[in-house]
């Protein structure tokens, strides 16, 4: 197991930093997904400095100032201010004195167990802090409560705020510096699923196997991840059961919405429920709205995948088999499913091979800088049938286009894949079109003694 728990946020920390050193008041926002890292993030960042670090509880009022009051005169103290007012008031009082940094983790519960205090923090901030060379962190696992109820112009904290950090999960790239003694393809899979979650990725350990690893965190009823998903679901939602069924449902191939409420097939659940359900599913950044890549914001094509690797493999795999597992047959479960993993890694490769384009793309190592890249899907009217372009990419004048085949499969790609890309591609009118197939067990000989100025062949190995 990796011994630091602070790997890959290092833009984050210089960001941190340079708000920091402003030498002027800043207030700052940070918020993500529960486990994606913000605690240890702001933990890293106060170690060499004066600060009021306060965890916020899911309780009520009382607890919370009991807890803020801890956390400004230390854990041995058994004074507790009257109220919110005088923390405050305690905590310019030092701020007078010395430069501080208030740090206040999972504010949302703060928030919400005393509705007045966003009012409290502003006045405070504008006729107090303002004139400080202090900082205050406000951070929240609730994306939804930090961008509308902190950042949102509703807010009495609107305005106040000097930027923002929303941290995401990490790239493949960086996820592989928790397990370094893995081959690729296993630091892929163990990628895919634990998602590029931090908390996740410090779970595996590298002296056992990847089949060890993967049995330990999801197939036994102990391990870290058996539950995961239902605990958190549990925490941000208040109908998890029917949560639960519509992200079973999405990760077992229900993309569409009508698919979607055919297979929750619950009275009095239509589309128009089931829309604002899965509205609240993408606030928590569980589940995503996808278009085709060149389609405009306003597309019925869209299609709703999850957005979470951990999600993924969960609701695929684990989800299903939640009775076996508990009664201790997760070897056995294991087994029948082992066979399935290279086919839903094969959307965990995809997300790999966009992270390399846009690296690739950014350093200008491609034939054009392209705007935006993602999957397309439409009807092919020279097919007569809806064809997948794994990834598209093209450039802002939408003249040149890059087309992608990624295969995560034991065979070696051959001419066929790129013959039917090619074909895909031709229904479309750029006048300059490249190719790049990805492969993980790279490429037959016969295919890459042929000759293209315009295709490139990209062995995951070498990626």
């Amino acid at each position: 197991m990796v011994n630091s728990n602070f790997i890959g946020r290092n833009k984050e920390m210089e960001a941190l930093c340079d708000f920091y050193n402003s030498g002027r008041f800043e207030m700052v926002t940070i918020y993500g997904r529960r486990r994606v890292g913000k605690t240890e993030l702001i933990k890293e960042f106060l170690k060499d400095k004066k600060s009021v670090y306060f965890l916020a509880a899911e309780g009520n009022y009382k607890e919370n100032l009991a807890g803020l009051t801890r956390a400004i005169h230390g854990t041995m103290s058994r004074m507790t201010y009257r109220d919110f007012h005088g923390a405050i008031d305690a905590v310019c009082e030092l701020a007078k004195k010395e430069k501080i940094v208030l740090a206040i983790d999972e504010y949302p519960y703060l928030a919400k167990s005393y509705k007045p205090f966003s009012s409290l923090l502003q006045h405070a901030i504008d006729h107090n802090f303002q004139d400080l060379n202090m900082m205050i962190i406000l951070c929240g696992s609730s994306m939804s409560f930090m961008e509308n109820e902190v950042d949102g112009y509703k807010s009495p904290l609107y305005g106040r705020r000097t930027g923002q950090l929303k941290l995401f999960p990490l790239d493949f790239e960086t996820s592989r510096g928790f397990f370094p003694k893995f081959n690729k393809q296993e630091q892929a899979v163990l990628y895919g699923t634990t998602g590029g979650i931090p908390k996740y990725l410090l779970e595996v350990q590298q002296k056992q196997s990847l089949e060890d690893n993967i049995k330990r965190m999801f197939f036994k009823p102990q391990g870290l991840l058996f539950e995961e998903p239902n605990n958190l679901m549990k925490q941000e939602l208040r109908e998890p059961a029917l949560y639960n069924t519509i992200i079973g449902a999405v990760a077992a191939g229900s993309s569409k919405l009508n698919e979607i409420v055919t297979k929750i097939d619950a009275e009095d659940f239509d589309s128009a429920k089931c829309n604002k359900y899965i509205k609240v599913l993408i606030d928590l950044h569980i589940v995503k709205r996808e278009l085709p890549i060149l389609d405009k914001p306003t597309s019925k094509k869209s299609i709703y995948r999850l957005n979470d690797g951990m999600f993924r493999f969960w609701y695929k795999f684990v989800y299903p088999n939640l009775s076996q597992i508990s009664l201790d047959y997760g070897d056995t479960v294991y087994e029948y499913i082992s066979d399935q993993i290279s086919e839903f890694m094969g959307e965990t490769f995809e997300s790999i091979c966009r992270q390399y384009l846009w690296r690739e793309n950014v350093a200008g190592r491609l034939p054009f800088r392209f705007k935006d890249c993602g999957r397309w899907w439409g009807n092919n009217p020279k097919a007569k049938s809806e064809q997948e372009i794994d990834i598209l990419a093209c450039d802002h004048k939408g003249s040149k286009a890059l087309f992608c085949e990624c295969k995560w499969t034991n065979e070696q790609v051959d001419s066929r894949i790129l013959d039917n890309l090619m074909d895909k591609a031709s229904m479309f009118n750029y006048s300059e079109k490249y190719f790049i197939l990805f492969s993980k067990s790279g490429f037959k000989a016969s295919l890459k003694k042929r000759t293209y100025e315009n295709v490139s062949f990209v062995d995951f190995k070498d990626m």
